[in-house]
């Protein structure tokens, strides 16, 4: 179930080929609904959760395999989290002797602690969804855009951008 709906870009390109609009022109009239990429959406469907999952999977195992260890794909309203688990880095000489917990126990404390990846909101089409980056500076979802420049687009795409920091 995909959208067929009009892009940003051919709203615009057909505004420009409406003639001159004058400044009076851009103001919005009252009560006009616009999208915002930031807020709102519709609880997803149990089948499009199923999809999306199943399409976030393969194209994982296809194009960023080895780049984590475990994927966690989390559906909660209108939302679907993603969240990596990678092995970790440790140095040979750590942890310090006086540190409170053993190597081990350290490694396998942060096997089991997520990078938190990206957060999709679900509009109603399974290929324009929101999509936000989790940022660490202020833990928290911020709105992004796609790297197509757009602020709907695939989950996919949405992945391919946040894995760049695994």
């Amino acid at each position: 179930m995909s959208c067929a709906g009009t892009s940003l870009s051919s709203i615009l390109s057909s505004i420009g080929s409406i003639g001159s609009i004058d400044e009076g022109d851009l103001a919005m009239p009252r009560g006009t609904w616009v999208l915002d990429p930031g807020v709102g959406g519709v609880k997803i469907p149990e089948a499009v959760k199923a999809h999306t999952e199943q399409r976030l999977r393969e194209y994982a195992a296809t194009y960023l395999a080895g780049r984590f260890t475990r994927l966690d794909i989390r559906f909660r309203g209108q939302f679907c989290y993603l969240d990596a688990y990678t092995e970790p880095a440790v140095p040979e000489n750590w942890p310090l002797p006086d540190y409170p917990e053993t190597r081990e126990q350290m490694i396998e404390r942060l096997r089991n602690t997520p990078t938190h990846l990206c957060r999709l909101r679900y509009f109603g089409c399974t290929d324009r969804w929101g999509f936000a980056f989790y940022t660490y500076s202020s833990e928290k979802y911020e709105l992004s855009v796609f790297p197509t420049g757009e602020f709907l687009g695939k989950p996919e795409e949405a992945l391919a951008a946040s894995a760049l920091f695994l």
